[in-house]
């Protein structure tokens, strides 16, 4: 067997595809394989030159055409990673010989004239597994010989084959055998079916993994499987510049390096602003750039490190910068790992200043007294620089706090503090036709106790013809007055007229003073409208309640209500009238009331309600006209009087008897007794019993003792 000095190289897109029968190392294909093949560098044997001979004359034969032999190694294409071509289908080597490899003779030349024979392998000439996943190498005999051995070779980097292991078949028999484990963890194993298996693929088997079939006098073949071994990349990372970077610089700067570690194949790094590509070459220039540097560490993974280049400007400002690795997959498919966003830190001059009053400052630009307020400027310029806060006074800056906030706080301001105020920034880089110095002015809004020209209280005479009350209000702005009663507004300005006065002019009047610039900011006062002047009443009249007028002993009740200034008092020509009590809400009323029966008497002469105060009296009679007598009821009454005198002079009959009746001595002496001469049997057989009559005598005489007949020994 000749042995290669270079790695089989996968043909890249557009290259033309495997010529078979080629002679020369450099150009041997997994799907075809030469019966013999020279050491480059050495010089040819007889017998090498009489197998060379004989080879080119079958070649001939065929209308081959022989290729040129190569005295040397042959230079190898580089590859383009990570593209790259792939074969469907497992790739067939076959192989037209009549003996073994290495061996010259007249024997082997007629054999090998006279057999003609051919044998076939069926390989995959791409093999992609991911890593720590486990790989089978297959290599399938076509024609099933009877005997053959199967050799599994290594091709290392510098393309010496080492073989791993061997299977023979005899018959149905196969008997694998593993060489050499070349150090590997878990080692090489062979299948039941002479395959070659890698149980967890890592990346140091990236080789080219050679099948040659010895099939005795059928021939010798041999077809190369190419194993890729992906990897996934760790997180990609990336270190942003933390520096600050100059916009006014001229040359690209370096903003972030991004890594992504233990790949395989190496993967390749993007860039982006704002989620969009970042197009930069890879040549260094003024305005962006990259570089990129791929290490294969101990492992045999690569890792890829890019850095970034570019000009900043000032729009870079909030701009979101990351970085993403690709990486190949089996099958062509890609994945994608991005890094997390970076912001940079950037130096740029102020091109535009802003100065304000901040909370709580109105719409107009107004404070209000008393309230701390804030002053507030910026420059937009990177990073923040000073600020120089002052106030004009007689056109000279009185310099109030200098910081890098660019706040100024009044605490408490006051009308005095209104005035013109200043910042300034302190930007040395700033172009010279830019304004850092701003101004504005301070407006301080404030509104002093409202002042009235009537007091607390104002007194006035019933039906005065003029009354004015003036309302007053210091502040600034110049308030806007309002004058109402009850809540019921009246009108608007400092003047409130009242004319005609009246009992119900009397309340409370409230002016109030506010400001519809500055919210909030707004004061009341309040004065008491007395009006004096005799007393005005009001009767509350009863109707009778039955339809022909009032009848002796109805009950009425009389109310009177009266207001004045003073309070008037309320009396009444009958007793029994209540205390006055004010009305609830009756605007200074007061109401007296009295409970009476209806007598023939009121009904001719009526009840008085009168009210007085200091100013005069006024009174109202209540008249009951023609008061009907109560007839029907005197009878009645009388009836009553005489039942119940009935009633009690039988309770006393019935008494009298059962006394009688529990005392015989008394009524055996009244038997022995003989009656008076001249006394009638019918006293004692008539309607009238000796008991009834007694107690007849008895109640006109005054008493039973003393009388001439039987009651002298009545109880």
């Amino acid at each position: 067997m000749g042995v290669g000095t270079q790695p089989p190289t996968p043909p890249g897109p557009g290259s033309p595809g495997p010529q078979p029968l080629s002679l020369g190392p450099e150009s041997r294909s997994p799907s075809a394989f030469s019966l013999w093949t020279p050491n480059p560098g050495l010089p040819l044997s007889c017998a090498e030159v009489t197998h060379l001979t004989l080879f080119t004359a079958l070649l001939k034969r065929q209308g081959g055409q022989g290729a040129a032999l190569s005295s040397g190694p042959q230079q190898q294409p580089t590859p383009q990673p990570p593209t790259h071509e792939r074969t469907e289908g497992p790739r067939s080597s076959e192989m037209e010989s009549g003996g073994e490899q290495g061996k010259a003779g007249p024997g082997a030349e007629q054999e090998t004239r006279g057999s003609q024979a051919k044998v076939h392998v069926s390989v995959p000439p791409l093999v992609e597994v991911m890593q720590g996943k486990p790989v089978t190498l297959d290599c399938t005999p076509l024609e099933n010989p009877d005997h053959f051995v199967l050799e599994w070779f290594l091709t290392d980097r510098s393309g010496t084959r080492h073989r791993l292991a061997s299977v023979e078949r005899q018959g149905s028999q196969l008997q694998g055998t593993v060489h050499d484990f070349r150090g590997r963890s878990p080692p090489y194993q062979l299948d039941s079916q002479g395959r070659l298996v890698l149980p967890q693929a890592q990346v140091g088997d990236e080789r080219d993994y050679v099948c040659v079939l010895r099939a005795g006098a059928a021939g010798t073949t041999e077809a190369t499987a190419k194993l890729r071994v992906f990897a996934i990349p760790e997180t990609t990372e990336v270190i942003p510049n933390r520096g600050t970077l100059s916009v006014m610089e001229e040359l690209a700067q370096e903003i972030a390096t991004c890594s992504s570690r233990n790949g395989n194949p190496a993967p390749w790094i993007t860039w982006y602003r704002n989620g969009q590509l970042l197009d930069v070459p890879m040549e260094v220039n003024s305005e962006g750039y990259m570089t990129s540097r791929t290490v294969r560490e101990a492992s045999g993974l690569q890792s890829l490190t890019s850095t970034l280049y570019l000009r900043p400007r000032k729009l870079d400002r909030e701009a979101s910068f990351h970085c993403a690795a690709h990486y190949s997959l089996p099958l062509g498919n890609q994945g994608r790992l991005d890094s997390s966003p970076f912001h940079l830190t950037l130096h740029y001059p102020t091109e535009h200043v802003r100065f304000w009053v901040g909370s709580p400052s109105t719409t107009e630009g107004w404070v209000r007294e008393g309230d701390s307020i804030q002053l507030l400027c910026q420059g937009d310029g990177s990073p923040s620089p000073e600020y120089t806060f002052f106030r004009l006074q007689d056109k000279q800056e009185k310099v109030l706090t200098i910081n890098l906030e660019g706040n100024l706080t009044l605490v408490g301001v006051n009308r005095s503090q209104s005035g013109t105020y200043g910042c300034r920034v302190e930007d040395y880089d700033a172009a010279e036709e830019v304004q850092l110095t701003k101004t504005l002015e301070l407006r301080v809004a404030y509104l002093d106790p409202l002042e009235l020209s009537t007091g607390e209280e104002l007194s006035v005479l019933l039906n005065s013809s003029r009354t004015a009350v003036n309302c007053s209000a210091p502040g600034l702005p110049a308030p806007t007055l309002r004058w109402t009663k009850d809540s019921v507004p009246l009108g608007d300005g400092p003047t409130l007229s009242l004319s005609p006065v009246t009992f119900d002019s009397a309340g409370t009047y409230v002016c109030e003073a506010s400001m519809s610039t500055v919210p909030f900011l707004s004061r009341v006062r309040s004065f008491k409208l007395l009006v004096q002047g005799s007393p005005e009443l009001r009767a509350e009249e009863m109707e009778p309640k039955a339809e022909g007028g009032w009848t002796e002993g109805d009950e009425v009740r009389l109310t009177c209500s009266a207001r004045g200034h003073p309070e008037p008092e309320l009396t009444w020509s009958q007793l029994g009238g209540r205390p006055a009590e004010p009305v609830l809400g009756g605007q200074g009323w007061v109401s007296s009331s009295l409970t009476l029966k209806v007598t023939s008497a009121l009904g001719r002469e009526g009840v008085a309600c009168e009210a007085s105060n200091p100013h005069g009296r006024v009174s109202h009679v209540f008249h009951f006209g023609t008061v009907a007598p109560q007839t029907a009821q005197a009878g009645v009454a009388v009836m009553a009087v005489a039942v119940s005198v009935g009633l009690l002079l039988l309770v006393v009959a019935a008494f009298y008897c059962m006394r009688r009746k529990g005392r015989p001595g008394c009524c055996r002496r009244r038997e022995k007794g003989s009656p008076p001469p001249g006394e009638p049997e019918l006293s004692h057989s008539g309607s009238q019993r000796p008991e009834q009559k007694g107690l007849l005598v008895g109640g006109s005489s005054g008493g039973a003792r003393g009388g001439s007949g039987g009651f002298g020994d009545e109880c």
